[in-house]
């Protein structure tokens, strides 16, 4: 099966100055992938150009006409403006929409079933300011699902929510990477749920990146080691 998205020895940065360099990544159906590494070592870098915000300084990325999904840390909707629930997870369609027209009515059913699909549809009329932090991670899920993508890129998807609501939201990621077939991509400092949860990881650390399997790449005497030398582990996983 073709990637949805091939990096081959690129670089990204600011200012013409490579923050990560030497990528090669080829992203397949299915694919559950974690990024993480040391603070400042350039995930959000590799993660904006995967997304396309940042274009590579080396190298190539292809996307082809692959459709990107991507959700947010957190969601900053002003107040004075209260949203319901399948309000936001309609926004999911607005980049379909030409000028003013209300959606549709199958855009509408597929944001209802988007809303089913992470388990809050039952919370639709409710304003998504009065949801818990996980229920917004899965609404805003929602929201990038209606975009109907092929790939699913979020910014720390469990950071500020408990456990449980954790525990939900890895739970619905790997529904759609093993049961949907979606490639889905994460940015996270929580390393030990990154090791449960995702099949590989990308360890991202002085301006390289390794690929291997969560379970080895990211073992705890491998991060030990990494933090006591500042040596990239080795998982016998491709860059």
């Amino acid at each position: 099966m073709a990637p949805l998205i091939t990096l081959r020895g690129a670089a990204f940065g600011y200012g013409g100055r490579a923050v990560v360099r030497g990528v090669d990544l080829a992203l397949e159906p299915g694919a559950f992938i974690g990024i993480v590494g040391p603070n400042g070592a350039g995930k959000t870098t590799l993660f904006r150009g995967i997304l396309g915000l940042v274009p590579p300084l080396e190298g190539s990325v292809e996307r082809g006409s692959t459709a990107l999904g991507y959700v947010p840390q957190r969601e900053n909707l002003d107040p004075v403006y209260p949203l319901s629930v399948e309000e936001v997870v309609h926004m999911g369609a607005y980049g379909r929409l030409r000028g003013w027209r209300a959606l549709a009515r199958d855009e509408r059913t597929a944001a209802s079933e988007a809303l089913r699909r992470v388990g809050m549809f039952e919370r639709a009329r409710d304003a998504f300011t009065a949801l818990s932090g996980g229920q917004r991670q899965r609404v805003l899920i929602a929201r990038a699902l209606l975009m109907r993508p092929q790939v699913l890129l979020l910014d720390e998807p469990t950071s500020g929510v408990d456990r449980a609501a954790q525990s939900l939201v890895i739970e619905l990621l790997q529904r759609l990477a093993r049961e949907e077939g979606l490639a889905v991509l994460l940015v996270s400092h929580q390393l030990q749920l990154v090791r449960r949860a995702v099949d590989e990881a990308l360890w991202v650390a002085d301006g390289r990146v390794v690929r291997g399997p969560a379970t080895e790449l990211l073992d705890a005497a491998a991060l030990d080691r990494l933090y006591e030398s500042g040596a990239l582990p080795s998982a016998g996983g491709r860059a």
